[in-house]
């Protein structure tokens, strides 16, 4: 397979110094709403990178739930592989890439769990079939046959009828962002690139990086 022939030319208006805003999780929340405008499929979709005590990485996509001024919040099973390898080593880093705007960002930080209070908030304002998903999944774990799932979900339909209690191993993490960069497509490769670095005591650094 020959991938060296595919390129896309860049061709979007450029990002300066002046545009952006002192705070990178404003600056964020500007440019989601703009890559919803533009047409982005699943803007909350990115990647989540862990690495366990070893520095051993992993890689996968999880979706964006919230940001405030904590952070990015994400959900998942914390006995997954990623919730493992958070207890053992909780940095992480996260990159989104919204194709029709032509931009990236590139997150990095420390990951803590969301509070119970918070988990169990947004796990009851998921559809009853992903609550019981949620039990039902032992996420990573090898599985004989696909009905092992399809048996489990008819026993917890049985059990649980009217509401679904947050598992014991499923919630929340947030990741509190130390550096955050913005990167703008643009033409011959020579695309705008900005970081954020937290700075001790409080506010933000911000360089122009080379592309």
């Amino acid at each position: 397979m020959n991938l060296a022939d595919i390129r896309k030319e860049y061709t979007q208006a450029g990002l300066r110094r002046a545009e952006l805003d002192p705070d990178p999780l404003t600056q964020f929340q500007k440019w989601f709403r703009q890559a919803e405008e533009s047409g982005v499929l699943e803007p909350s979709c990115m990647t989540l990178a862990t690495a366990d005590k070893s520095g051993r990485p992993s890689a996968r996509t999880v979706l964006l739930k919230n940001v405030d001024e904590r952070g990015f919040a994400f959900f998942t099973n914390y006995e997954s592989r990623k919730g493992r390898e958070l207890a053992e080593n909780p940095r992480a880093a996260l990159a989104l890439h919204w194709r029709e705007p032509e931009r990236q960002v590139c997150i990095t930080g420390d990951v803590s769990k969301l509070s119970r209070a918070e988990s169990e908030k947004y796990f009851h304002s998921r559809p009853r079939g992903s609550q019981l998903g949620a039990w039902v999944s032992r996420q990573g774990e090898v599985i004989a046959r696909r009905d092992v799932l399809e048996k489990e979900l008819a026993m917890l339909e049985k059990k649980y009828p009217d509401e679904v209690p947050l598992p014991p191993h499923w919630g929340g993490y947030m990741l509190a962002p130390d550096e955050i960069q913005f990167w703008q497509g643009r033409p011959d490769r020579l695309h705008d690139r900005f970081r954020y670095s937290r700075q001790s005591g409080c506010g933000w650094k911000i360089e122009r990086l080379a592309p």
